[in-house]
């Protein structure tokens, strides 16, 4: 569940970014802009630590998305938890934009997992029937971009 983060700790997570990436936003026909609103995720889905998405778009400014966000794990062992889009039908894609971590996946609750160690540069995507979780190993933020697409 979302909870609104302080101003103190919007300023600490937009600094953090900030270090490692411009996140602007060039959306057709608008002014340049930036982060839209930020949500802090404590324990997300039942993963360990504290996750945060910052939101570069409006709600249903993306047509057939529901998420375009950097999802920050700020802190080592910080983790999204396994979960589905199935209930949803939706593809969700990370692209890792900074740090080092482990993704996991499974084909429904009980399927086996796989991992996968993560670098700047990868690419990892799952579908609707698929589970999938992401954990921060490195010593540096982890910095994702999701991508949610909703199925036509």
């Amino acid at each position: 569940m979302a909870v609104k983060p302080t101003e103190e700790e919007k300023k600490l997570i937009l600094d953090l970014v900030e270090e490692h990436l411009d996140f602007s936003v060039i959306s057709f026909g608008q002014e340049l802009r930036s982060v839209v609103r930020i949500d802090k995720r404590p324990a997300m889905y039942g993963g360990k630590g504290v996750v945060y998405l910052l939101q570069m778009f409006d709600r249903r400014e993306l047509v057939n998305n529901r998420i375009g966000c950097y999802m920050v794990l700020p802190e080592q062992g910080d983790e999204s938890g396994f979960h589905t889009h199935g209930p949803r039908t939706e593809e969700e894609l990370y692209v890792v934009m900074h740090g080092t971590g482990v993704y996991r996946d499974r084909k429904g609750e009980d399927g086996p997992v796989r991992e996968q160690k993560l670098s700047k540069g990868m690419i990892t995507s799952v579908k609707y029937d698929g589970y999938h979780s992401v954990e921060n190993t490195g010593r540096e933020p982890l910095i994702l971009f999701v991508i949610t697409t909703n199925e036509a």
